[in-house]
């Protein structure tokens, strides 16, 4: 093991002492120099520390029993990912924010924390408005080359990043969980796409089971990696509020897709923009805030109605108008057309590469676009 990967031990060491969390972990390290240093500080230099408090004493009676080389290598044997605070790899965003993590586990490319990133969040239980809203939303930033980041949950979440992959663009993935313990489970084949194509990151060792409290902190990160925060659908209770609210305080930017006044999914989006939001009614409200007036940005309207100027045969406009309401199976759309399956597979595929038809998981169809 090299002097760098040496000094990663102490600071995985200090991650995992009970109580020391991840502010008093950082002044700790400023203050001895370094990580080894904190790690073999002399017991009273570290009693006499005021603002070390009960975690002091913590820290003696952890690292008694632990050795920081023979953690290092464990850690190194799951192939998994590290970065330090100190790193120039580090993600520059993160260190401005509150109590920003000191380690970072990672899973796949590690380039996808370069250049402009926005994140894309909202309920675990959307409508299909809300599904293919942050589907079309997310292939749009990732086609404009923007980094799309989110949290891997069901939902709004798992939405966007098949999105952005969609667009053929990066995003990266926040777990509440070590980055090596794949929840939810249903989002099994999409962690490993996410894996292979763009980059896994938690603060969380890896082994971390997924645990309630978790998740409110590791929105932190997803709202503190980006430089707004859109939220596609929310409750009045939901976790992505709690992002959004993080975004302001972290001084980023928070947009909210507007929702029928009716839908209890849209009312925290909603009021978001009661309270000063920036609306989005498609992907140009967003590339607007960050590309120059000069340069002419695509705008995705996803909440237009017609079918965006394309010249469609019988054939296309009546499997288009079969998918406007809900999301219908290649079966069903063969009952509610009466075409054959060949017929509506060539129809579909002309549909999806002219963005009027949105695949969904399960092999179901739903138009991009509500209708009139």
């Amino acid at each position: 093991m090299n002097n760098k990967g040496f000094e990663y031990s102490y600071w995985i060491a200090l991650q995992q002492v009970p109580g020391l969390g991840p502010q008093r972990l950082l002044k700790l390290v400023e203050h001895f120099g370094s990580a080894e240093a904190a790690w073999e500080a002399e017991e009273g230099e570290l009693l006499n520390l005021p603002w070390m408090g009960k975690a002091a004493q913590e820290l003696i009676a952890w690292r008694r029993n632990i050795d920081p080389a023979r953690l290092g290598k464990e850690f190194s044997r799951l192939k998994v990912g590290i970065l330090v605070f100190t790193d120039a790899r580090y993600p520059p965003e993160l260190k401005s924010i509150y109590n920003p993590p000191p380690v970072l586990y990672y899973l796949g490319d590690l380039t996808a924390l370069e250049g402009l990133k926005v994140a894309v969040v909202g309920t675990r239980r959307p409508t299909p408005y809300g599904l293919k809203v942050a589907h079309v939303l997310a292939q749009g930033l990732a086609e404009a080359g923007i980094i799309v980041v989110s949290g891997l949950a069901i939902g709004i979440d798992a939405a966007a990043h098949r999105g952005a992959l969609q667009g053929k663009g990066k995003t990266i993935a926040v777990l509440g969980s070590g980055v090596d313990v794949i929840y939810p489970r249903e989002n099994a084949r999409l962690y490993q796409e996410i894996a292979r194509e763009g980059l896994i990151l938690s603060e969380l060792p890896p082994g971390t089971p997924p645990e309630r409290y978790h998740f409110p902190a590791r929105n932190r990160i997803i709202s503190g990696l980006a430089r707004g925060t859109v939220v596609v659908e929310a409750g009045e209770k939901s976790g992505a509020l709690i992002t959004a609210d993080l975004a302001l305080e972290q001084g980023r930017d928070v947009f909210a897709v507007p929702g029928p006044i009716t839908s209890p999914q849209s009312k925290g989006t909603n009021n978001l923009l009661k309270q000063g939001a920036k609306i989005v009614t498609g992907v140009g409200d967003i590339l607007e805030e960050y590309f120059p007036a000069e340069v002419q940005v695509p705008t995705l309207e996803v909440v237009a109605g017609k079918s965006g100027g394309f010249q469609l045969s019988p054939i296309e406009e009546k499997v288009l108008a079969a998918v406007v309401s809900s999301p219908l199976s290649l079966e069903e759309i063969v009952e509610a057309t009466g075409l054959s399956t060949q017929e509506i597979n060539v129809a579909l595929t002309f549909l999806e590469l002219q963005g009027l038809v949105l695949r969904l998981p399960g092999g179901l169809y739903l138009r991009s676009f509500p209708g009139d």
